[in-house]
C-alpha cells in the first residue's frame, strides 16, 4: 500500500472518538452549550473594560452610573443568560436586553413578540458577588445582541456573561453539530445558504415546555402605538406538546407549532440533521386538537385560540406525508391515518359544483384573497389528494376510497385549468374574480403537478422570474404587494427547478437568501420570516418592525431544494427505499452532498461541463436493498457498479437500479467530455483528490456508504448518542483503497 493511504489511516485513527461532519466549517451551530459574547459592539456611558467579557476566559468590566454595553455574538443564539457579579456598590441594578438585530438595540428593552410596542428588559438586583440567571420562563429563543443597563448610580462589576445554549434539547452538549447531511458546491454563498438553512431549523426546535405563552393576544393589537403599551412582559413558559423537543415555526417570536412552516422546515431538517422525533411530537400537538366530530384542524397549537385556516389544515395533513416519507415510521402512519381520512373529507366537502373548495377562512401564510375559488388552497388540496392516495396504497386502503378521490383529484385539476389559467399572462388567477396572479397559488400549481404540462410550467417559472426586484420575488398577492415572502419563495425555488431551470433557481437563491444571508442587519446565520421588497425590515403583515422573526423555519426551502435538484438526492418511498439521482447543477461545475435516513447514507458527488450544466462525472451512493432511477437529461453511457455490474443509460434515464456504489462512464462518442471530466478530476481534487471518495472513507468497495452519527434516538425520549464506529469507517477507507 502506498505511502498516502497509510498516512490517511493513520491521521483517522487518530481522530477515532470524534464525530466530525464533512465541511462542518460551514456549520453555525456551537460545539459546547456554553457561549460568551465575541465582541462588545456599542459601550455608552461610563464604562471600563468592556471588551473584558468577550470569550470565555474571566474578566472585569466596570459600570458606573448609568451606562450600556451592547455584546455581539455573532450569529443568533437562544438560550439563557447568566452574569458573574464582582464589585457591587449598594441598590445597584443591571438589566437585560435581547434583540436579534442591531436595528432594534435599545436601552429601553428588547425587540417585539406583541403586536406592538417592544418587550420588557429583565434585571437583576445583585446584593453581593455571585452568579445572577434568568428565570427559565423568561429563555429568550432568538438573538445576536446583549445589551447589559446599568441605570442606577453607584457602579457595579461584571465579570463574566454566558449564554446556556437551548435549542435542539434533546442533543448531548457536544452533538449540536453533529450532522447526518452535507452539501458543498463551488459557489461559497450557495454552501453558506445550505448551512444557515440547517442551522435556523435548529434555532426553531426547542423544548415544548418553554413555548411561547402569548400573554397578550387579543389584547395588544397591531393598530396601538408603542407609547400606549410600553415594554411588554413576556414569557416562554407554556407547554406547547408532549415530549423532549418540537419544531416550532419560530425561534424568538410563534414559539408556536404551524404546519405551514413544517412544510418546508420538514424536508430540510431530513436532509440535514434528521431530527425527525422533533417533527411527531410537533404534528401529535396539532392532531390533539382536531375536532373529532368533524375533522377540522387547528390553525396553530396550543396555546394559540383554536380557529381554521383551509391551507393549514391540509399543510397538518402533508406534515404527516412528509414524516412517513423520511422516517418509514409506519405504525406512526397507521395510528394517524384515520383522523388523517377524516380531516381530508372535512376539506373535500367544501368543493362545490365548480369542481373546486370553496374557502371560507381567510387565515393562511398572511397573504390575502384567501378566499372563494382560492388557487393556493386548491392546488394544495390536489397535492394532499395526491399523497393521501399514495398512502392508502401503502395501507391497502379500500378500492372504492381511493378511487373516489382520484376522480375528485381529476375533477379538481381541470377545473382549476379551465376557471383560473390565463393563457396570455402564462399564470394562473387568484380566483374567477380576480386578475391578480399570485405568487403562491402559482408555485403551489408546479410543486402540486397541477399544471397540465411542461410547457406550462416554463411559462410560470419565466412569469414569476419577470417580477423580481433587486430584493428578490414579490408576493403580490399580500396585501402590501412589496412583501418578500421566503416561505413561498422556497416553493418558487422548486417551481423553477419543476421547469428544468437549475440556472433560476439558483439565481433566485444568491438574490433572495444571498441578501438574508449578509446584509448587516440580519442576524449573518438564521433566515428572516419576511420583509420589503425594497430591502427594509418591515414585513407588511405588521406594523411593528421589532417583531419580525429572524429564525423562521419557513424560510429554510434552500436546504431541501439544493440537496434534491442540485445534488438531485431525492428519497420518492418510504424511508428511501425508492429514490432518485437526477443532478440539475445550473451554473456550478460540482456539488459533493449526502444524507441519511434510517436505511443508510445517500451521497453524490457530480460534475458537470461548463457549457450549459450537463453532467460530465457522477459517483452515487444508495443504501443496498433499495431500487431507484438516474435521471442524467443529454448524457449517453452507461453506470458501472462497485462490483463490476453495468447499467445502460437510454436517453439519459436507467430505471430499477439497486443500491449501491455507482460511477458513470460516458460513452465513446463523448470523448471530449470524459477529457474535460479527468482534467477536473485532477486539477482540483474532485476524485481521491480531497478525499471525498478515497480519503473519508464515506464509500466502501462492497456498495454501501458508511454512515455519519446519528444525531438523536428516533425512539423513546430522542435524546441520543452517536452510532457511527469510525474503527468501521477506518475500514471502509481500506477496503476503498485497497
Amino acid at each position: 500500500m502506498a505511502a498516502l493511504p497509510l498516512l490517511l489511516i493513520a491521521t483517522v485513527l487518530a481522530t477515532v472518538g470524534k464525530a466530525a461532519s464533512p465541511y462542518d466549517q460551514y456549520i453555525h451551530a456551537p460545539s459546547s452549550r456554553t457561549l460568551h459574547p465575541l465582541s462588545a459592539y456599542q459601550v455608552n456611558g461610563t464604562v471600563t473594560n468592556a471588551s473584558s467579557l468577550t470569550g470565555d476566559s474571566p474578566g472585569s468590566a466596570i459600570f458606573k452610573n448609568p451606562s450600556s454595553v451592547t455584546y455581539d455574538f455573532g450569529k443568533d443564539i437562544a438560550g439563557i443568560v447568566t452574569l458573574e457579579v464582582g464589585d457591587v456598590d449598594a441598590d445597584q441594578y443591571i438589566g437585560l436586553s435581547y434583540t436579534e438585530s442591531s436595528l432594534w438595540i435599545s436601552g429601553e428593552g428588547c425587540d417585539a413578540t406583541a403586536d406592538a410596542g417592544i418587550d420588557e428588559a429583565l434585571w437583576f438586583f445583585p446584593t453581593g458577588p455571585g452568579n445572577y440567571t434568568v428565570s427559565r420562563q423568561h429563555e429568550r429563543g432568538g438573538f445576536r445582541y446583549l445589551s447589559l443597563l446599568h441605570n442606577t448610580t453607584g457602579g457595579i462589576e461584571i465579570q463574566r456573561v454566558t449564554v446556556h445554549f437551548t435549542p435542539m434539547p434533546h442533543y448531548r452538549d457536544d452533538q449540536l453539530r453533529d450532522y447526518t447531511g452535507y452539501f458543498h458546491c463551488d459557489d461559497e454563498l450557495i454552501n453558506r445558504i445550505w448551512y444557515a438553512g440547517a442551522y435556523t431549523n435548529q434555532m426553531c426546535t426547542i423544548d415544548p415546555h418553554y413555548g411561547d405563552a402569548v400573554p397578550f393576544i387579543n389584547v395588544i393589537n397591531s393598530t396601538q402605538l408603542g407609547n400606549e403599551t410600553g415594554p411588554n412582559p413576556w414569557y416562554s413558559n407554556y407547554t406547547i406538546t408532549k415530549g423532549t423537543s418540537a419544531l416550532v415555526d419560530g425561534a424568538k417570536r410563534d414559539r408556536l407549532v404551524r404546519a405551514g412552516g413544517m412544510s418546508v422546515a420538514v424536508p430540510a431538517i431530513a436532509v440535514s440533521t434528521n431530527d425527525l422525533i422533533s417533527v411527531a411530537n410537533s404534528l401529535d400537538s396539532l392532531f390533539t386538537l382536531q375536532k373529532r366530530t368533524t375533522g377540522q384542524l387547528p390553525y396553530a397549537g396550543a396555546p394559540f385560540p383554536t380557529t381554521y385556516s383551509a391551507t393549514y389544515h391540509l399543510y397538518s395533513l402533508l406534515g404527516v406525508a412528509d414524516y412517513y416519507l423520511y422516517s418509514n415510521d409506519l405504525s406512526y402512519l397507521q395510528t394517524k391515518w384515520p383522523a388523517w381520512k377524516q380531516a381530508l373529507n372535512f376539506s373535500l366537502s367544501s368543493i362545490d359544483d365548480s369542481g373546486l373548495m370553496n374557502v371560507t377562512s381567510p387565515l393562511d401564510w398572511l397573504g390575502a384573497g384567501t378566499g372563494g375559488h382560492n388557487l393556493e388552497a386548491n392546488a394544495i388540496l390536489y397535492h394532499t389528494l395526491t399523497q393521501g392516495l399514495a398512502l392508502g396504497e401503502t395501507l391497502n386502503e379500500s378500492v372504492s376510497l381511493l378511487s373516489s378521490w382520484t376522480q375528485r383529484a381529476a375533477a379538481l385539476k381541470t377545473s382549476a385549468n379551465r376557471l383560473l389559467w390565463n393563457e396570455t399572462a402564462g399564470l394562473y388567477h387568484n380566483n374567477e374574480t380576480t386578475l391578480l396572479t399570485p405568487q403562491d397559488g402559482n408555485t403551489w400549481a408546479v410543486v402540486a403537478n397541477l399544471t397540465t404540462s411542461p410547457s406550462q410550467r416554463t411559462r410560470i417559472s419565466a412569469s414569476l422570474a419577470a417580477r423580481w426586484g433587486t430584493y428578490g420575488a414579490p408576493a403580490v398577492e399580500a396585501a402590501d404587494s412589496t412583501v418578500i415572502s421566503p416561505f413561498i419563495s422556497g416553493l418558487e425555488l422548486q417551481t423553477h427547478f419543476l421547469a428544468g431551470d437549475a440556472g433560476k433557481a439558483l439565481q433566485l437563491m444568491r438574490l433572495e437568501w444571498g441578501f438574508m444571508l449578509q446584509d448587516p442587519r440580519m442576524t449573518n446565520s438564521t433566515f428572516i420570516e419576511g420583509y420589503a421588497s425594497d430591502g427594509r425590515l418591515h414585513y407588511a403583515p405588521y406594523s411593528n418592525d421589532p417583531r419580525v422573526s429572524l429564525a423562521h423555519a419557513w424560510a429554510t426551502g434552500p436546504t431541501a431544494a439544493l440537496m434534491g435538484y442540485v445534488a438531485g438526492l431525492r428519497v420518492v418511498g418510504a424511508g428511501g427505499k425508492r429514490w432518485e439521482v437526477s443532478p440539475m447543477l445550473g451554473n456550478l461545475s460540482f456539488v459533493d452532498a449526502g444524507f441519511e435516513t434510517g436505511l443508510g447514507v445517500f451521497a453524490s458527488r457530480v460534475n458537470a461541463s461548463s457549457a450549459g450544466g450537463v453532467v460530465t462525472g457522477l459517483r452515487f451512493s444508495t443504501p443496498v436493498g433499495t431500487r431507484g432511477t438516474v435521471r442524467l437529461p443529454g448524457v449517453r453511457g452507461r453506470l458501472r457498479g462497485s462490483n463490476g455490474s453495468t447499467v445502460a443509460l437510454e436517453s439519459g434515464v436507467a430505471s430499477d437500479v439497486p443500491g449501491g456504489t455507482w460511477t458513470l462512464e460516458l460513452g465513446a462518442e463523448s470523448t471530449s467530455e470524459i477529457e474535460h471530466e479527468k482534467s477536473v478530476e485532477g486539477g482540483n481534487g474532485t476524485y481521491g483528490g480531497n478525499g471525498t471518495y478515497g480519503g473519508n472513507g464515506t464509500y466502501g468497495d462492497n456498495g454501501t456508504a458508511t454512515p455519519f452519527p446519528e444525531p438523536a434516538s428516533q425512539n423513546t425520549n430522542g435524546v441520543g448518542a452517536v452510532s457511527m464506529s469510525l474503527l468501521a469507517l477506518v475500514a471502509g477507507i481500506v477496503a476503498f483503497l485497497l
